[in-house]
């Protein structure tokens, strides 16, 4: 009940002005002044990386975990990583004949759910009777790293969905899309932002690639700001999450990794800022269990 009331104190803020971004925060590593001197340098956890590997070194972490990413978020989450998706794609609101990309998807766990949310609404509006709206739905999971959409091929198959001919799988970079301006209606990412090397990038090509009226939808671990609750994460994040990691995937600098990078990632309100930068407008973003994740969502108009 604490940690529910919390998340209330905490929930939904919506931006109306576009404020300059404070300065980036530091990394605590310390590093050589000439180190990055002929290459910018941007962070990997708590490491200081040229920007031309971090793009390599995030793609190990994820080639390694692949195969037990989803049976990792179960345990890291306590399931809960099921009902943010769920919040996510109840946001999204998504309707039959609408085109929308999955950035970030490799497992396929957004896009199935957006599949089956498709499904449910055309199917309660005619009957159960496929509609021309239908058959022209599409969803597109893009993803970085093969061996992910290798994981969310295999899972479609299980699924049945392996005959979907609204589902496509797309490998490609969240930095550079090969989608045509103004082609889907909805775009989402989910625990996959922080990732990426330049986050301003990305919401660029987010929005290039989004219809006029389109929605923009994060779901991203970030900040608690309630002490005690605050300090009881920390210890499970940098105590618990990589000795599972060790445990279940045999892979414990992954983890910490994934745990110094959401430390690393912007507080909500800048990330906010950051969305309205970008060009989009009505930026709000929703707490979810006190600010251990957050929804962000912008439409561009």
């Amino acid at each position: 009940m604490a940690l529910r009331a919390a998340a209330s104190r905490l929930a939904s803020s919506s931006l109306r002005r576009r404020h300059l971004l404070p300065a980036a925060l530091l990394s605590p590593a310390t590093a050589s002044p000439t180190a990055f001197l002929h290459s910018h340098a941007t962070s990997f956890g708590y490491k200081q990386v040229r920007e031309d590997e971090k793009s390599k070194l995030v793609g190990n972490v994820f080639s390694s975990v692949a195969s037990s990413y989803d049976v990792m978020n179960d345990l890291m989450s306590v399931g809960l990583h099921r009902l943010w998706k769920d919040r996510l794609i109840s946001k999204l609101n998504p309707f039959p004949g609408m085109k929308h990309l999955d950035v970030a998807g490799g497992t396929g766990d957004v896009a199935f759910r957006v599949v089956e949310r498709i499904k449910s609404v055309s199917h309660r509006a005619t009957q159960g009777t496929l509609t021309d709206l239908e058959e022209d739905t599409h969803i597109y999971v893009c993803d970085i790293n093969p061996n992910m959409l290798d994981v969310g091929k295999k899972r479609a198959a299980e699924k049945g969905y392996n005959e979907e001919h609204c589902l496509s799988w797309v490998q490609g970079d969240a930095e550079a899309l090969s989608f045509e301006d103004g082609s889907m209606d909805g775009y989402t990412i989910a625990f996959g932002i922080r990732n990426v090397t330049h986050i301003e990038k990305a919401l660029s090509e987010a929005y290039r690639v989004l219809k006029k009226g389109g929605r923009f939808l994060c779901l991203e671990l970030s900040h608690m700001d309630v002490p005690i609750f605050k300090d009881i994460y920390d210890v499970y994040s940098f105590s618990v999450i990589p000795a599972v990691g060790e445990l279940v995937a045999g892979d414990r600098q992954s983890y910490q990794y994934l745990v110094e990078s959401i430390r690393r990632f912007p507080k909500q309100e800048k990330f906010a800022q950051m969305i309205q930068e970008a060009g989009f407008e009505m930026v709000e973003y929703e707490n979810l269990v006190g600010g251990v994740v957050a929804i962000h969502s912008g439409l561009k108009l």
